[in-house]
């Protein structure tokens, strides 16, 4: 690692000082980068006023905005530490975050502040306002003191020195952010990210999908998570990019608009938006027996595949340069396809822990299946391997965590003796050092004869049968039941009854493709979808 984060933000803000940085697409909020460093200025002078010093805490609490990245902009530079918070938790578990982080100030959107505000939070000096920096709550002490900082005209001009950070200035292996995780096997934890992990993340995604300055960038993932901090902030505003924020959930037409309208080169997405669009247009397409003869004839084969990957680069605004997946795994025919129309996908392994990045390539070497290998900064290995060289995978370096907010019970059982994070997840690597996942160590399920079933495995098959929107695979009394939601598309005007029969039906075509140990006893319809987590994993300790 060269250099911390703020260094590149530093020479983007003053090469690009009145080029927009920001934009929140569809509102008529923008900043240009000089905007953003005057922004940040004020809130530095706000914060001392506030008597913040170094190591305190901030919290944020919003959706996605251009005052999101200039608050965290403003925390990290001012050496004070950032702690993330995800809008869709409970406005209850947020005032318990809060108190547990010893957060000192918070950073609220309306949306969050509707709820949270009838809850107990009397540890906060300041609460200011998301969408106008405006504040809706001050300590006594502070009260018509700084009321007026966020309003004055700022001192600083394009030929004014300004620096968010001198190289040593702050110290790479302190904590720099607390993100509490909402995973899919339990309840947050706050993970503190360290300065050098932030860095070490933002230069791996400059190394591995470069940019050029001016490009553009549709941010869809949650800022509060750690994949969209890196994809959707750190590493494209470091080189240069224009980020359009999506201040609403990003539903296919409100995202495909914003794409034509934008033109990003970088699409950085979970699985769910790919496979959805991939069901929806393609694989009616791609069923019809003269395309699926087609798709491997020589003759015709290049011209039926090009036309698809135009289609798609089409979808996504027409110059999309490189397509990233992380969160959760893809469906592998959905994979197979994009590959085999040249699509520019890659798909990486990440966890909050690491800052997310554990491994990653840039599309032209991804291997099917795989999630890249270990990016620059960070090494794994697999702990004690079977017979097939599965095992969890371990890690370690420079992106790793150092540790849980305040729970040594938690961070202990997560590290090995000598230092290894235990991911959680099982898997092997080839003699190129990619990583094959094959499941989380907490849903696998051990066979009758002992064998390892992978219930994500049995998913993907049982997600590409006929009226299966998403399911989820779990264990009743020795046999194995698929849940399921039903494509509401497919199986609009059916009966619940009908419904069934459509998944009596996808049973038996479900065990035919299954080994004997893992085949399924029944397939039961869930009438509502499964909850997710932000980043669209289901929440699988919610279904028994």
């Amino acid at each position: 690692m060269k250099h911390h984060f703020l260094h590149y933000m530093d020479q983007v803000i003053h090469n690009r000082w009145r080029d927009v940085a920001f934009v929140d697409y569809g509102e008529k909020t923008q900043y240009t980068h000089g905007e953003v460093a005057q922004q940040v200025q004020r809130l530095h002078k706000l914060f001392r006023l506030l008597g913040i010093q170094p190591g305190d805490k901030i919290a944020i609490a919003s959706r996605n905005c251009s005052n999101w990245v200039v608050s965290y902009m403003a925390i990290m530079s001012y050496k004070a530490v950032a702690v993330t918070l995800l809008q869709d938790f409970k406005a209850e578990d947020l005032a318990r975050l809060l108190s547990h982080s010893d957060s000192k100030m918070l950073i609220v959107g309306p949306y969050v502040w509707r709820e949270l505000q009838k809850q107990q939070l009397p540890n906060l000096e300041a609460i200011m306002s998301m969408d106008d920096f405006s504040f809706i709550h001050l300590s006594e002490p502070y009260k018509g003191h700084v009321e007026h900082v966020m309003s004055e005209p700022s001192t600083l001009t394009e030929n004014t020195f300004f620096s968010l950070v001198r190289d040593g200035e702050i110290d790479l292996d302190s904590l720099a952010l607390i993100n509490y995780t909402s995973g899919s096997t339990g309840s947050p934890k706050g993970v503190m990210v360290s300065h050098r992990s932030l860095s070490n993340n933002t230069e791996n995604g400059l190394h591995i999908l470069p940019v050029e300055p001016g490009q553009r960038v549709v941010s869809m993932l949650p800022l509060a998570h750690m994949f969209g901090q890196l994809a959707d902030f750190l590493y494209p505003f470091s080189a240069g990019s224009t980020i359009y924020y999506l201040t609403k959930a990003p539903t296919p037409s409100i995202l495909l608009k914003a794409m034509a309208d934008v033109k990003p080169y970088l699409v950085a997405t979970v699985p769910l938006v790919i496979e959805k669009i991939h069901k929806k247009k393609l694989d009616p397409l791609l069923s019809k027996t003269v395309l699926k003869i087609c798709w491997y004839t020589p003759l015709v084969m290049n011209f039926i595949r090009n036309h698809v990957r135009k289609s798609l680069v089409k979808a996504f605004g027409g110059q999309v340069r490189y397509f990233l997946c992380g969160g959760a795994a893809m469906n592998p025919i959905v994979e197979k396809c994009l590959l085999d129309v040249n699509f520019p996908l890659t798909i990486g392994f990440g966890m909050t822990e690491c800052g997310p990045l554990v491994s990653g390539l840039p599309p032209k070497y991804f291997k099917r299946r795989s999630c890249g290998a270990p990016v620059p900064g960070m090494e794994a290995k697999i702990d004690n391997p079977n017979e097939k060289g599965e095992g969890e995978i371990l890690v370690r370096g420079e992106n790793v965590m150092m540790g849980y907010y305040k729970n040594e019970e938690a961070t202990k059982a997560a590290f090995t003796e000598d230092g290894w994070l235990r991911t959680g997840d099982l898997g092997y690597m080839d003699n190129k050092n990619n990583i094959f996942i094959r499941g989380r160590i907490k849903s696998m399920f051990l066979g009758a004869s002992g064998q390892n079933i992978y219930p994500e495995e049995i998913e993907d098959k049982l997600n590409n049968q006929t009226g299966v929107a998403e399911s989820v695979v779990v264990e009743r009394e020795g046999k194995l039941i698929g849940l399921v939601f039903p494509d509401e598309e497919t199986t609009k005007g059916f009966s619940i009854a009908e419904v069934e029969r459509m998944m009596k039906e996808n049973l038996k075509k479900l065990n035919d493709l299954l080994p004997s140990y893992s085949r399924v006893h029944d397939i039961e319809v869930k009438q509502e979808p499964f909850e997710k987590t932000p980043k669209k994993s289901i929440k699988r300790f919610l279904y028994k």
